[in-house]
């Protein structure tokens, strides 16, 4: 009995060896529908085999931690760090040795939509996820740079279990754990990718709830980083308890009256 367009398109969906039967039934059916919905299989499967394969090169940093004979590896990373307003958030964690994202890249190549996604599942499935927060007030006490560290060792000391060696996007901690610091990790390491995201998402999550606060600046928009309708609404209203009082030009607003203009600290 000839299966309908329907039934072909429902049980193509069930189908992902290109080697079935069923696939090379389809193959000889002359009715241009079903030669459609077989051309659109071949290219969704296409693009699964390519995302695989992407997935599999972002995982080299791990594989070879699990040569040396490290198991619970750890990946960090921060978001944060450039905004004249809001924290720096960074996330540590910890992925189970078989797991496969499809989609997973670096936060800031993904859509809102995507990120939300990922987050979600990347919290399902991690072993342990640690966020580390430093508040505005403690980034302009201790810079930006030592804020960084701070928020990654925080967000490390919240794992359990406690990791054994760590992946870290472009920075070195004094821990005695293992590590390798990489270089555009977030690009070429599943784990420093997926932390990236949780980073991104919480700290977005935070800013939109300041925006609710002070919505004049819009962090809604621009996340406290310094665009063109922040700065005016800077220049206008004046810095917020938020706002990082050692970034220019935050910094020369502040220095000659040491107070923020319109709030109390």
């Amino acid at each position: 009995m000839a299966y309908t367009i329907k039934q072909i398109s429902e049980k193509l969906q069930q189908i992902t060896d290109e080697n079935d039967s069923f696939i090379k039934e389809c193959s000889l059916d002359e009715r241009k529908g079903v030669q459609v919905l077989l051309e659109k299989w071949k290219k969704t499967k296409e693009k699964e085999k390519i995302e695989r394969e992407r997935f599999t090169e972002m995982t080299i940093y791990e594989q070879e931690a699990r040569k040396q004979g490290f198991s619970l590896i750890a990946g960090i990373d921060e978001v944060g760090r450039g905004p004249l307003a809001g924290p720096i958030v960074a996330s540590a964690l910890i992925l189970p040795e078989d797991i496969f994202i499809p989609g997973l890249n670096d936060s800031k190549k993904l859509s809102i939509k995507k990120r939300e996604e990922l987050y979600e599942q990347i919290y399902q499935s991690a072993i342990s996820v640690g966020i580390g927060v430093v508040s505005p007030k403690e980034i302009d006490r201790l810079n930006i740079y030592e804020a960084t560290k701070k928020a990654m060792l925080d967000a490390l000391q919240q794992l359990t279990p406690f990791p054994d060696y760590l992946l870290i996007d472009a920075m070195e901690l004094v821990t005695p754990i293992p590590q390798r610091s990489i270089i555009k990790g977030d690009a070429n390491s599943i784990s420093i990718a997926s932390a990236s995201i949780i980073a991104k998402v919480y700290r977005d999550r935070l800013m939109l709830d300041y925006h609710k606060q002070y919505p004049q600046y819009r962090f809604d928009k621009n996340m406290g980083y310094g665009t063109k309708e922040h700065l005016e609404a800077l220049e206008k209203y004046g810095p917020t308890p938020i706002h990082r009082k050692s970034f220019s030009p935050i910094k020369e607003m502040v220095e000659p009256n040491l107070f923020t203009l319109g709030f109390d600290e």
